[in-house]
């Protein structure tokens, strides 16, 4: 694995002269705020040694490189997931690449099911912690010293410092938020009504099929990670949950604008 991981850095070393210390996942329908980007390279997946391919509507699958707010970033555009078939080795691979590239903050988004009785399609939440219920942990097998310790402690997976810079800037550029917990499943169904329940019980604000394993790898290696789901659907708005991934691309669009400003103001603060 570590010298898959040399091995594809070297590559992106040699294909960018870019050296960015702020990279971001670009969730479900979310991929336009690579339009604020300064783009320098655009590398696509399938061009990547050791790296798989998104398969999933919504994810163009490229890496994007260039200025945001006058910063260096590598901007995912598609993520993997775990429901796609991939190992969870495969998830989480971009984000060992990045840490041996000198990424220092990773600033997650994703598309995710509403919980919280107060949260409404469009909404956006700040992320403060995960409840992992994927059935693989992403640092299952022989722990890679280089990288990170045998046993990271989770407690501040989601930067407490990042959270409150994105909530000093949501009041600064009057956007409205929520905070609370991402629960993160396998996928790739969407929730039933009881499952819903369940993960209200147990703690969960927003519920989604990615996040989790790639801020547990990222936090692992020492990357200071902020997340951000934006509320695709919502059991309150429902009643009955009855989702669509079309659905979901369209009610992301309604948080774009915010999220855009956002994302754009945290890298310009670091």
């Amino acid at each position: 694995m570590l010298t898959k991981i040399k091995t594809t850095c070297e590559f992106l070393k040699n294909r960018t002269k870019e050296r960015p210390e702020i990279a971001i996942i670009l969730g479900s329908g979310l991929g336009a705020l690579a339009d604020e980007i300064e783009v320098t390279d655009v590398i696509p997946y399938n061009e990547i040694p050791n790296f798989k391919c998104s398969t999933v509507a919504g994810h163009k699958g490229q890496l994007v490189f260039g200025t945001l707010a006058g910063k260096k970033v590598m901007a995912m555009q598609g993520r993997l997931h775990f429901y796609e078939g991939y190992s969870m080795q495969d998830v989480t691979f971009p984000e060992k690449v990045m840490k041996m590239f000198g990424i220092k903050y990773l600033f997650v988004s994703n598309a995710a099911g509403g919980l919280n009785p107060a949260f409404h399609a469009g909404d956006i939440m700040i992320i403060t912690d995960h409840i992992n219920l994927f059935p693989e942990h992403p640092l299952h097998g022989p722990n890679c010293d280089e990288l990170g310790t045998r046993f990271p402690d989770m407690g501040n997976a989601y930067n407490k410092d990042l959270v409150k810079k994105a909530e000093e800037i949501a009041a600064k550029f009057n956007i409205p938020y929520k905070k609370g917990v991402y629960v993160g499943t396998q996928g790739p169904t969407f929730e039933t009504v009881a499952e819903y329940k369940y993960f209200q019980l147990i703690g969960g604000d927003t519920c989604g099929m990615s996040t989790v394993p790639e801020v547990i790898v990222a936090h692992w290696c020492g990357i200071k990670c902020f997340g951000v789901s934006v509320v695709s659907n919502a059991l309150a708005d429902a009643g009955v949950v009855e989702t669509s991934h079309e659905e979901v691309q369209a009610n992301t669009l309604k948080a774009q604008n915010n999220l855009t400003t956002l994302f754009r103001e945290m890298a310009r603060a670091l």
